[in-house]
C-alpha cells in the first residue's frame, strides 16, 4: 500500500477531515520514519511518550502511527492512552475521602495506578509476555474487568504511551499558591488538592516519565483552545453512540464541559510553557487543530 493509499484509508476509517492528510503527509509520516529508524537495532522496545492537551489529537496521531508503522514498516507498535490506567472508582472513592473530595474525579496526577502502569510499561519493555493492558469505562466512570482486558502475545518494537500529563514536570510552591480559576479558588481553599497533586507528578510520575526514550508534543496556542476543543470532543462522542445505538446519558454538557476542564488547566498550563523546550518532536497546532509548524527529531541522535 502506497503511503497517499494509507493515508487516505486511515483517514476514512476514522472518519477524519481532508485536512489530515496534509498533515499526515508533511508531519506524521516522517515521524513515523523517524522512530522506524530509531526502533532498529535497538535492544529493547522504544517508548515515546505523546502529549498534547485534551481535545488536540493525541490519540488519532498514536492509532495512525500504530497502523502506519504496521502497514508501511512492518513493525509491531503497539498505543497505551494514560487515560485506561486510572484507580477504580472505589479506590477514588476512599482517596476522596482520605485526602481531598476532588480527588474522586479521574484526571490528575494522583488518580491513576502508577504502580500498574510501571508494571505493564516493564513488561512490554522486558518483552515479559504475554501483557496484559487495562482498560477504563468513562461511561461507568471505571475500570473494566481484567477478562475484558486486551493481550499483548507476540514482542513489539515500538509502544507509544499517549496522555495529555505525559511529560509533565512539578510546580514550585509559590507556582502553587495563587488559585488559576474558579474551582481551585472555591473548592481548593487551602491548597491541599493542589499540594496532594504536584507532589505526585513529583514522587510517582518522574520515574514513570524517565522511562521514554523520546517524547512527542502536541502544542495548542493556548489553554483557551482546550475548551472548545473537549466540547467538540463530546460532540463527536455523541455522534459515534448515536451511530451506534450507544447511551449517551453520561455524555457532559457544555456547563460540565467547563467545570471539567478546570482539573486540568494548571498542568496543561504548565506543560504549554515548559514542553515546548524538552520534546524531542514538537507539532505546533492553531485554534482549528490545523498545523501551524514542526521540529522533529530534536537533540536526537538518529
Amino acid at each position: 500500500m502506497g503511503i497517499t493509499e494509507l493515508i487516505r484509508d486511515f483517514a476514512h476509517r476514522q472518519r477524519l477531515p481532508i485536512s489530515f492528510e496534509t498533515t499526515a503527509q508533511e508531519v506524521f509520516m516522517p515521524l513515523a520514519e523517524s522512530l522506524f529508524k530509531q526502533s532498529r537495532g535497538a535492544r529493547a522496545p522504544l517508548l515515546v511518550g505523546i502529549n498534547g492537551c485534551q481535545g488536540s489529537g493525541k490519540s488519532t496521531l498514536t492509532d495512525f502511527l500504530v497502523y502506519c508503522l504496521k502497514q508501511h514498516y512492518g513493525v509491531h507498535a503497539i498505543g497505551l492512552s494514560i487515560d485506561d490506567f486510572y484507580l477504580t472508582l472505589s479506590q477514588r472513592k476512599a482517596l476522596s475521602q482520605a485526602i481531598h473530595p476532588l480527588l474522586l474525579t479521574r484526571g490528575v496526577p494522583g488518580t491513576h495506578d502508577t504502580s500498574l502502569i510501571q508494571q505493564t510499561l516493564t513488561q512490554l519493555i522486558m518483552n515479559d509476555l504475554p501483557v496484559a493492558i487495562p482498560s477504563f469505562a468513562k461511561g461507568s466512570d471505571d475500570r473494566t474487568p481484567p477478562d475484558q482486558w486486551s493481550t499483548v502475545k507476540d514482542p513489539v518494537q515500538i509502544i507509544l504511551f499517549e496522555g495529555w500529563c505525559v511529560g509533565a514536570q512539578p510546580q514550585t510552591l509559590s507556582e502553587l499558591t495563587r488559585p488559576l480559576n474558579h474551582l481551585e479558588a472555591t473548592a481548593d481553599v487551602d491548597m491541599a488538592w493542589r499540594l496532594y497533586v504536584n507532589r505526585q507528578l513529583s514522587e510517582e510520575y518522574q520515574p514513570l516519565f524517565a522511562l521514554l526514550d523520546r517524547l512527542v508534543m502536541l502544542k495548542a496556542p493556548g489553554f483557551h483552545s482546550v475548551k472548545q476543543w473537549r466540547i467538540e470532543q463530546e460532540e463527536r462522542l455523541a455522534e459515534q453512540l448515536d451511530r451506534n445505538g450507544g447511551d449517551t446519558a453520561a455524555l457532559m454538557s457544555r456547563a460540565q464541559v467547563e467545570n471539567f476542564i478546570e482539573y486540568y488547566q494548571r498542568i496543561t498550563e504548565s506543560c504549554l510553557r515548559a514542553l515546548p523546550n524538552q520534546a524531542h518532536d514538537l507539532i505546533e497546532l492553531n485554534d482549528q487543530r490545523g498545523l501551524l509548524g514542526f521540529d522533529l527529531g530534536r537533540g536526537l541522535d538518529l
